[in-house]
């Protein structure tokens, strides 16, 4: 990484001796000692995409926080938000970071997945993109089009909301679901007239491809990211959770502060230029904010849509993946 943050790390005031020597005064068998000093070790496995996460976990700051609690770290890299809610599925992570869509399928699904943190709004990192030369100059002009998106995403609520605020139906759109790296060769070869898409995805067919921004979120939908874990997990280890999502603001804090290192840091991790992840740095939305029955009441909206639209088998309660305590 081209630059580095220290954080203070969160001292005890009172010494193992101290405490060693007090328990000791109070009569505590050697043996109930052995007990208290010797915790069951814990272990936090976080799934993380390449980006911030990526970042905390090049920091060290977090292990050197949980280290006095016992809790080691492990970390697995994937490469798409719904990956990682089947990984904590099956068991396989704790915690994770992803957009506001892939959660109501995991949670139709039946994932026992808890929400613990979300960003802010963050509608200009996401958008509807056409070819420099394109005759699509209205959302209206998209009427019968094709258009790429990846299908259950965040853009996928996104591009239904643009549509109703426009006066046109769901029927109207002709869409055509890609991933991103297919949706972008699709668009750069012309087989899409247009591509939703989010950042950096976004920032780099800006750049790189010429495309014109036709209209991003903002006045239609929120666009939040979130932070998972699993119900279970949140419950027994909330000291754990809550300094995870503590060091998360804090990195974010300084990512907001310092946006042309930031942009640097990232560039080196999902190897792309600069200038796309500058773009990107400078029109994000940063902070960490606490799970609350207003942010869940957002996610409620797009589940209804999603099971009006027959993209989830079953109507959901998104109150139900709240973590303890959460709201």
């Amino acid at each position: 990484m081209s630059s580095s943050i220290r954080y203070p790390l969160a001292h005890n005031a009172v010494s193992r001796r101290t405490l060693v020597q007090g328990a000791l005064a109070a009569g505590l068998s050697a043996s109930s000692l052995a007990g208290w000093a010797q915790a069951p070790a814990r272990t936090l496995r976080i799934g993380n995409q390449k980006g911030l996460l990526s970042l905390l976990k090049g920091r060290g700051t977090l292990e050197k926080r949980l280290a006095p609690l016992g809790v080691s770290i492990k970390w697995t890299e994937f490469n798409a938000g719904p990956v990682q809610l089947e990984a904590l599925n099956v068991g396989s992570i704790d915690f994770g970071d992803v957009g506001e869509a892939p959660p109501i399928f995991a949670q139709a699904a039946g994932a026992p997945l808890a929400y613990v943190a979300a960003t802010p709004h963050r509608p200009a990192v996401e958008a509807v993109i056409v070819p420099e030369g394109s005759a699509i100059r209205t959302v209206a002009d998209l009427k019968g089009k094709k258009i790429a998106l990846n299908k259950g995403s965040n853009v996928h609520y996104f591009i239904v909301k643009l549509f109703e605020k426009h006066g046109l139906a769901y029927g109207d759109l002709n869409l055509i679901y890609l991933p991103p790296a297919d949706a972008r060769a699709a668009f750069e070869r012309g087989a899409v007239d247009a591509w939703v898409i989010w950042d950096p995805f976004l920032a780099a067919a800006q750049k790189t491809l010429d495309a014109r921004l036709l209209a991003d979120a903002e006045g239609v939908v929120g666009n939040r990211a979130y932070y998972f874990s699993s119900l279970d997990y949140a419950s027994k280890n909330r000291d754990v959770i809550a300094i995870l999502i503590e060091e998360i603001d804090r990195l974010d804090q300084w990512a907001a502060a310092h946006r042309d290192a930031y942009a640097t840091d990232l560039a080196a991790v999902l190897g792309l230029p600069k200038p796309v992840l500058d773009l990107f740095a400078q029109r994000n939305a940063y902070g960490t904010v606490p799970i609350n029955k207003a942010i869940l009441a957002e996610q409620q909206q797009i589940a209804d849509k999603f099971f009006e639209l027959k993209l989830i088998p079953k109507k959901i309660n998104v109150l139900e993946a709240a973590a303890a305590g959460a709201v």
